[in-house]
């Protein structure tokens, strides 16, 4: 469902609850703390509540149980689209074009990858050899428009406007999509990279002790805001990819989530220098046959 037709639908269904209860907007407003402009923008569909805000809402109107467990789901929907890959790819051949807009319109990327070097990282011999392993598959065809996007995007690494910080496992830096060489470039081109002043390569050894489970990727878009409703939509998107589809997650109580993961993650990793000796170690293993 389109983000704007969820938004709608939960606004109209606190406009229903208000209207129910013969609370004014007025006072509505008064009772949750926020704008009285801001609750007919959300009833109307134009803004989008906080799941606190939602809940007090529900409080403010005498909601039911099982209503306010309607208004959850609502809103939880509403904060999270979801688009199968199939779905995605049926009328265009790649989706690097999507990507590189959410990434020219933030200011800081943080990825975290368990599986696999990010894109933004992957040498050409490495991309080409991911997209042969994706599913739903690339016609033969568009191997080669995919592959001249996917590196498209790393130019971005060279724009000093923007910071770059990316966490990686030991996990994956020894996923082999190829043979040793190809593997031993990639670990050469991490450390490149990692020289720069806008670029943070976080480095997570296998023996390090957890702090914080590695549940699946995510990458964090970071704005600075503008053009965003109020203070409850800071801008921030966070972009999950699961077998069958793209996550993308907004609202800054789901994104905080994301938020203290990265912090836990990054309590667990090598950086500069210690990172940099690390993917030397990991060369001279897999050289040596390991």
């Amino acid at each position: 469902m389109d983000p704007q037709i969820k938004r709608q639908w939960l606004g109209a269904e606190l406009r229903r609850l208000r209207d129910m209860a013969g609370v004014s907007g007025r006072d509505l407003a008064e009772q949750i703390g926020i704008s009285q402009s801001k609750v007919s923008r959300i009833e109307a569909g134009a803004a989008m509540p906080s799941f606190s805000q939602v809940m007090a809402w529900a409080e403010a109107v005498n909601a039911p149980d099982e209503t306010r467990e309607v208004l959850a789901s609502l809103t939880q929907a509403a904060f999270t689209e979801v688009q199968t890959w199939r779905a995605a790819l049926r009328n265009r051949p790649h989706l690097q074009g999507e990507i590189q807009k959410l990434e020219r319109g933030a200011h800081l990327i943080r990825t975290f990858q368990p599986t696999l070097v990010p894109g933004l990282l992957q040498t050409a011999e490495y991309v080409k050899r991911v997209l042969t392993l994706f599913q739903p598959g690339y016609a033969e065809d568009k191997l080669a428009t995919v592959l001249a996007a996917r590196l498209d995007r790393q130019l971005a690494l060279y724009d000093e406007a923007k910071r770059f910080e990316f966490l990686i496992t030991e996990a994956a830096l020894r996923w082999r999509p190829g043979p040793p060489r190809l593997l031993l470039a990639q670990l050469d081109r991490i450390a490149s990279l990692s020289t720069l002043e806008n670029v943070s390569v976080g480095l997570i050894p296998l023996a390090t002790e957890a702090v914080t489970s590695m549940a699946h990727a995510f990458v964090m878009f970071e704005t600075d805001g503008e053009g965003h409703d109020d203070e409850d939509d800071d801008g921030a998107v966070v972009t999950v990819e699961t077998v069958h589809a793209n996550l993308v997650v907004k609202g800054s109580e789901s994104v905080s989530l994301y938020h203290d993961r990265w912090a836990a993650l990054s309590r667990m990793a090598l950086f500069d220098d210690a990172a940099r000796s690390f993917l030397s170690q990991i060369s001279a293993t897999i050289r040596s046959g390991g």
